[in-house]
């Protein structure tokens, strides 16, 4: 069997969360990647990173190679996944879902997957192939009555109960055959516990519990779609980009994380592949705009909350990136055994950037306490004593090389973007001083501020050409430096920025409205993708800048960058459409959200060009 049978494409997979861990679903009806008991947790179904070994629970209709048709939807308002299976005898289909948690309760994670036969009669075949921590344990499987089993390893356990028969196999998985009638439905429960909770009885399980807990999970889903205001705005597509950035939140602190996924390859076979599922202080800036413009402030406030309570109010101990309980230590290391997606190794957790200088997390928490305030809210003392203290790093730390918003693998240079978020918190801070009337050093954050901005303006600016450049005295661009109007550096419409996007389109186009995030050699082998979340920044740009016609064009463009349920991937490799990188990734959809409202706002402006 070839890796392209082995391995499906990663637009191929769904995402089903509880806003404690999330699992990646295949249309082939296999759940082929679950961490737990969160989202960095070892995978309990890993086959995304290994075919053989990294284990799967699926279900497949029979004959295999019969004439089957699957198509899938997220049902209305929901990340329940739907899964149709048609074929000559019949159609089934198939609910996906994560139980919605209750927060009084200590039970782990589950998964629920209901089966309904809706015409005909299909074959299914069951697998549940528990493999825990990534692949490393093959559990020990015991029957506790017909209908539950449990999956035990390590400090691992699955509590597993199917109203269908499971037979034990000695490869340490359970399988069952079953026929679909019109009517029928079966149902599949596995729940994360502790291995002494296992057969005490306190996780009692039943067919009606599960269907009233599906109804439950789809009803809460619901609920919480209707705050978001993207109706308002008639881009109503643009709700599973909320629904998703929702679902990588991990609700005991309000992190969000990048990614649910490890080691998913920017380059197919390559070696870039990197650990998303830690929770980024610059996406908290990021997330918290986008959650506030679509009403969603209980979300926004909540990663800002997680942000300061992470720094532990010392600006000198501020990392880059935090796991989602707050955790400082992150090390990288390399998991032996594994194939790799595709083939792609090393296979990582951690991540190597929590030690980086990365100058922009200094202005981005300014930024996000800047919105805050704007939004009714104001810094106590205790957060205004925190704030100034970052001020004041930034001023002390703004003339350093650093790692930039890419996390730049060489050296560390003098990246603009940096500078000019640099140059965001102390020109925020100033604003906050004022308007909050917080005594601070005004004279002396004035005047770094100054002449930040005139080391920019001379060693970040190429006069030459009118635009900003990628890093001081260096001649490359940066698609991140579609950013600084956002930042509030320079204006949409102002002619150093027009001419900095239309430079940005050329050198760094990829053609269908896809561009790269930089094309200067990194350092790392093999050539990466096309970056979702660039896209999005530009159709921001012309959409803020008045070239709504344009905007609208390279929105619909870069929409195609998704699977066909709305997910988005880090990359997208511009000549085959292949997605790339971990997935689904929340930089993407936060990019999304931003551009969704940006188009909105200026398409209803009376002042609009919508010409194409």
């Amino acid at each position: 069997m070839s890796d392209a049978e082995r391995y499906l494409p990663i637009g191929d997979y769904a995402l089903i969360g509880d806003c404690h861990t999330a699992a990646l679903v295949a249309k082939r009806g296999s759940i082929d990647w679950c961490c737990l008991p969160r989202f960095d947790g070892g995978s309990a179904f890993g086959r995304l990173l290994d075919a053989d070994g990294g284990g799967h629970c699926s279900l497949t209709a029979l004959p295999e190679d019969g004439q089957w048709e699957t198509t899938r939807e997220y049902l209305n308002g929901t990340l329940v996944l739907a899964t149709t299976i048609q074929g000559p005898t019949g159609e089934v289909r198939i609910f996906d879902s994560f139980a919605r948690r209750d927060p009084d309760s200590e039970r782990g994670s589950s998964i629920l997957r209901v089966i309904e036969g809706r015409r005909g009669t299909v074959e299914l075949e069951l697998q549940i192939v528990p493999r825990f921590d990534y692949g490393a344990v093959r559990p020990w499987i015991r029957r506790h009555d017909d209908r539950l089993h449990s999956a035990t390893g390590g400090n691992d356990a699955l509590v597993i109960w199917c109203d269908r028969e499971l037979v034990q196999e000695p490869e340490h998985e359970l399988t069952a055959r079953f026929t679909m009638h019109h009517g029928e439905r079966v149902r599949l429960s596995l729940t994360y516990t502790s291995p002494e909770r296992v057969g005490d009885g306190s996780i009692g399980i039943s067919a009606d519990d599960i269907d009233t807990t599906l109804q439950e999970t789809i009803d809460g889903w619901r609920e919480w779609s209707k705050q978001v205001q993207l109706d308002e705005h008639g881009f109503s597509d643009a709700l599973t980009s909320a629904m998703v950035l929702k679902a990588l939140t991990y609700e005991p602190t309000g992190a969000i994380v990048a990614a649910p996924t490890t080691s998913l390859p920017e380059t197919l076979g390559g070696v870039r592949n990197w650990d998303y599922r830690y929770a980024w202080v610059r996406d908290a800036s990021f997330s918290s705009r986008a959650f506030a413009e679509v009403g969603c402030e209980r979300e926004a406030d909540a990663f800002r909350s997680f942000v300061m309570r992470s720094a532990a109010g010392h600006a000198e101990d501020l990392q880059v990136l935090y796991g989602a309980g707050g955790e400082r230590r992150l090390d990288a290391v390399e998991l032996d055994g594994l194939e790799g997606y595709g083939g792609a190794a090393p296979v990582r957790t951690g991540n190597a950037a929590s030690g980086q200088r990365q100058l922009d997390a200094y202005g981005e928490i300014v930024n996000l306490t800047w919105r805050w305030h704007r939004r009714g809210h104001s810094p106590d003392d205790d957060q205004w004593r925190f704030l100034s203290s970052l001020i004041d790093r930034a001023t002390e730390q703004c003339g350093e090389p650093d790692s930039g918003i890419w996390e730049w693998p060489g050296e560390p240079e003098h990246f603009v973007h940096s500078k000019v978020v640099c140059w965001s918190a102390l020109d925020r801070g100033l604003r906050l001083a004022e308007e909050c009337m917080r005594r601070a050093p005004t004279r002396r954050w004035t005047k770094t501020r100054n002449e930040l901005a005139e080391e920019i303006e001379s060693r970040g600016y190429d006069e030459r050409r009118g635009i900003y450049v990628q890093a001081y005295d260096r001649p490359e661009l940066d698609a991140a430096l579609l950013l600084l109007p956002t930042i509030e550096y320079v204006a949409w419409d102002d002619e150093r920025m027009l001419r900095t996007v239309d430079a940005i389109r050329e050198e760094l186009g990829a053609g269908g409205g896809l561009l790269y995030r930089y094309r200067r050699k990194d350092g790392l082998p093999g050539q990466e993708g096309a970056f979702v979340c660039c896209s999005f920044w530009l159709v921001e740009c012309l959409a803020r800048a008045g070239d709504i016609g344009d905007a609208r064009d390279v929105y619909e463009r870069a929409l195609q960058a998704a699977n066909d349920l709305g997910l988005f991937s880090e990359e997208v490799d511009p000549k085959t459409g292949e997605l790339l990188g971990n997935f689904p990734q929340g930089l993407s959809h936060l990019a999304h959200i931003a551009a969704t409202v940006a188009l909105a706002e200026c398409e209803r402006s009376p002042h609009a060009d919508n010409s194409a």
